[in-house]
């Protein structure tokens, strides 16, 4: 049977984008600019909804590699995959051993005087969906998807 004349295809994403960066505070801001940046680059407007939700999420995630998923001398990686219908963002750092609370079972906000612990709640927020992986026995993925239409730019 042709691919066409039955079953789907599973539809790649029409574009990608990966970069690996140090996991320090410094490598979070920078992995929050470049994706705005890679939007920017595929025509998503960088004062739109979009791209806000994103930059929140990469920097949610990426401060978490920074910070939990941290291991010296171990860098984390960022990816953006673009579709019509969605970005997805993937985060990979070098920490398997501490996975975030399931989506949905974040816990309630922390008290003012904490100054962590907001960062997935913010995620759970914004995002359209989200979740954890593990990639192997060294890395695990937080990945999420913002959908575009719902967006408007």
């Amino acid at each position: 049977m042709r691919a066409s004349e039955g079953t789907p295809q599973p539809q790649l994403p029409a574009l990608s984008f990966r970069v690996q960066l140090s996991s320090t505070r410094r490598g979070a801001r920078l992995a929050r600019l470049l994706a705005v940046q890679q939007l920017d680059d595929w025509g998503i407007p960088r004062d739109g909804r979009t791209t806000s939700t994103v930059a929140g999420v990469v920097a949610e995630f990426a401060a978490n590699a920074a910070t939990h998923g941290r291991t010296p001398g171990r860098d984390f990686a960022l990816r953006l995959a673009l579709t019509p219908e969605l970005v997805r963002i993937e985060v990979t750092d070098t920490r398997p051993d501490r996975l975030p609370p399931a989506p949905g079972r974040v816990p309630e906000l922390p008290g003012a005087a904490e100054e962590s612990g907001r960062g997935l709640l913010l995620v759970e927020a914004l995002a359209d969906r989200w979740g954890t992986g593990l990639r192997n026995s060294h890395t695990k993925t937080l990945w999420a998807e913002v959908d575009r239409s719902l967006r408007h730019g």
